[in-house]
C-alpha cells in the first residue's frame, strides 16, 4: 500500500492546488456569512472528491483493472489518455496568462460571493472539487492507480482517504486557521488571494504539464512492461 500512496501523492498535490477554488473559498471567508460559508465550502469539496473517487473505484472494480498484482492494459490505456488531456489542457492555461503588467480576470460567479447561501457554497465547491477538468482528470488518475494496485478493500479506503486529505488540504487549512484565529488570519489570506489572482493560470499550466506527463509516464510503463 506504502507504493500506491506515494504514487498518489503527486496528484493529490495536484487537487489541492487549486488557485480559483482558494480564491472562491477566501473571498467566502471575508463575506458576512464567512463561518458557515467557509465551513460549508470545505464540506463540500471534501463531498465532491469522495463522489468521484468512489464512482471510479466502483468502475474499476467491476471492470478488473488488477491484472494478477500489476497494472492491466486496460488502467495503462487509461492513465495514457488522461495524461494527454492534462497536457493539452496545460497549452490551454498557458495560453490563456495574462500578459506581463496586464491583470488577470476571475470568473465573474466570483462577484456575487458575498451573497451567497450556505447551498450555494456547498454545490460551488462539489463542482469545483470534483466537476472541473483539471481535478477531475487528477481524481480519476489516482481511483484508478489505487483501483489496478489489487488492494484489500480496507487498504484501499485508507488510500483513498490519504489522498482525499491531502487533496482537501488548501481548503481545510484556511477554514481552520479562520475558525482558530478569526481576523488575524485575514491579512495572510488576502495576500495568498492576491498571489493566486495573478499567477493562477501559470501555477495551473505548470501542474498540469507536470502531471501530465506522470500519468503518461505510468500509462506507458504499464504497456510496456
Amino acid at each position: 500500500m506504502g507504493n500506491v500512496i506515494g504514487d498518489i501523492l503527486p496528484l493529490a498535490v495536484g487537487v489541492a492546488v487549486s488557485p480559483v477554488p482558494v480564491i472562491a473559498l477566501i473571498l467566502m471567508l471575508f463575506s458576512k456569512r464567512a463561518k458557515i460559508n467557509g465551513s460549508v465550502f470545505a464540506l463540500g469539496w471534501v463531498v465532491g472528491i469522495v463522489v468521484v473517487g468512489v464512482i471510479v473505484l466502483a468502475v474499476s472494480g467491476a471492470g478488473d483493472l488488477s491484472s494478477g498484482g500489476g497494472p492491466s492494459t486496460a488502467a495503462s490505456i487509461v492513465q495514457l489518455v488522461l495524461g494527454v488531456l492534462l497536457l493539452l489542457l496545460a497549452v490551454r492555461q498557458w495560453q490563456q496568462r495574462p500578459a506581463p503588467g496586464q491583470e488577470a480576470a476571475m470568473p465573474k460567479w466570483m462577484r456575487g460571493i458575498e451573497d451567497f447561501t450556505p447551498v450555494k457554497a456547498g454545490g460551488v465547491a462539489v463542482v469545483l472539487a470534483g466537476v472541473n477538468p483539471k481535478n477531475l482528470l487528477l481524481i480519476v488518475g489516482a481511483s484508478v492507480t489505487i483501483a489496478q494496485a489489487g488492494l484489500s478493500g480496507g487498504e484501499t479506503a485508507v488510500a483513498f482517504a490519504v489522498f482525499t486529505l491531502i487533496a482537501s488540504a488548501t481548503v481545510l487549512v484556511p477554514v481552520a486557521a479562520y475558525l482558530l484565529l478569526g481576523d488575524r488570519a485575514t491579512r495572510v489570506l488576502d495576500e495568498l488571494k492576491a498571489w493566486l489572482s495573478q499567477n493562477n493560470a501559470t501555477v495551473m499550466a505548470v501542474l498540469l504539464l507536470v502531471f501530465g506527463f506522470v500519468l503518461l509516464g505510468k500509462g506507458i510503463g504499464g504497456l510496456t512492461s
